[in-house]
């Protein structure tokens, strides 16, 4: 498949920016967070992958209402019956396979795009070669518990007070809370930001974005505060890898007892890696990734 962007038209009428990266047979599709993030920190992974000794086509895109696919009009309320659901961003992701060919691929996620691998595999498995579940749980309330861990040993008990204070007035927009959302985020999701995927300008979707997850990621408030897939764990019937950073967000306990209850999986964990741990710790990250693709390909995974 030829390099490069690629915009598709879906079927009901909106438009996504793909981009097809690296050469060879193997093929892997990339999904990112938020909802409402982006696909950059996708970019160099079929390089990164190639300083593996591995050669795969990565192919990635901005879900529908991300930075550079079209954006809905999210105060219309049908789009939010219709496209404010997991089973309207699932659907989107087995019509981009349609869309680009693929077919026996691998498919990776982090966090919200790490819940779309999930339910894909589940129901739409037969496709895969792989799964790949990057810093996501599989029910909700295990990552705002870990959170609420995390904020205890992370802030003052001044602070932790002055957060939730204003969370439970619905007071986010104040300088104060802000920066101690970015203390947070220093810490335990973006601890190191390339300038690479740096913008003027806020590239996240908002609407979006709250309407699932709420207003930062030591909140949750939006349509994922009732996510819940365990009993649906033992329908993934493909190889997985569960990989979490060692100082993110997500509990790794969770992470080993997903891989514990998924038929045919593997948890690896990043050291010095956040929430964005292909980023914090790159040759780290996609060692375990390569490794696992090396393995599924030559029937040795889990043996």
């Amino acid at each position: 498949m030829k390099q490069g962007t690629k915009i598709l038209t879906l079927d009901n009428g909106y438009h996504l920016w793909t981009n097809t990266q690296g050469e060879g047979k193997i093929h892997l599709l990339a999904l990112h967070g938020g909802p409402g993030g982006t696909h950059e920190y996708w970019e160099d992974t079929a390089k990164q992958l190639k300083k593996q000794g591995l050669d795969v086509q990565v192919h990635m895109y901005d879900q529908l209402g991300s930075w550079y696919s079209d954006t809905p009009d999210w105060d219309d309320p049908a789009v939010a019956k219709n496209i404010e659901t997991y089973e309207y961003f699932v659907d989107e992701v087995e019509e981009v396979r349609q869309k680009l060919g693929l077919d026996n691929f691998y498919l990776i996620g982090q966090s919200w795009g790490g819940a779309l691998v999930q339910m894909y595999a589940a129901k739409y498995g037969d496709h895969l070669k792989g799964a790949i579940i990057s810093s996501m749980v599989d029910r909700i309330g295990d990552y705002t518990d870990h959170l609420a861990q995390i904020r205890e040993k992370a802030l003052t008990p001044d602070e932790l007070a002055y957060m939730k204070k204003c969370e439970a007035e619905n007071n986010y927009d104040n300088d104060r809370y802000q920066e101690l959302v970015g203390k947070l985020n220093d810490q335990f999701v973006d601890r190191k930001k390339p300038a690479a995927i740096a913008h003027l300008t806020e590239t996240m979707s908002v609407p979006l974005y709250n309407a699932f997850q709420g207003d930062n990621e030591f909140v949750i408030t939006g349509k994922l505060k009732d996510w819940n897939f365990t009993d649906h764990l033992k329908d993934i019937k493909v190889p997985t890898l569960v990989t979490f950073g060692e100082h993110e967000t997500m509990p790794m306990e969770t992470g080993k007892r997903m891989a514990e209850m998924i038929p045919n999986a593997k948890f690896v964990s990043t050291p010095e890696g956040g929430h964005h741990h292909m980023i914090d710790n790159a040759p780290v990250y996609y060692d375990h990734l390569a490794t696992f693709i090396r393995e599924v390909e030559n029937g040795t995974f889990n043996k």
